[in-house]
């Protein structure tokens, strides 16, 4: 198995990730592209010791910037949303 601290980048704090944790258990973090599923809930378990009920995983692609007659992208990542049992909790903030 990966090193889990590598496959978790950080938490994404977004205002629409901000009600999730606080309505339902729903973390979101940036994660490697390369990892899966089965790697990213065994690393959050792992690092945060909870037990977690479900993960969905997402590419987000790079936004479209333009600096004068420049033209360019911001990375791409991909982003796990992350469901846990009730009862567990995470600080992230």
């Amino acid at each position: 198995m990966k090193n889990p601290h590598t496959l978790i980048s950080q938490p994404l704090i977004t205002e629409k990730a901000t009600d999730a944790m606080e309505d339902g258990g729903v973390y979101v973090f940036k994660v490697a592209k390369s990892s899966n599923k089965i790697e990213i809930k065994a690393a959050i378990e792992e690092i945060f010791d909870v037990k977690v009920r479900n993960v969905n995983t997402a590419m987000q692609r790079g936004k479209r910037k333009r600096i004068g007659r420049s033209v360019g992208f911001t990375n791409s990542f991909k982003k796990a949303i992350v469901t846990l049992v009730p009862g567990h909790k995470i600080d992230v903030l």
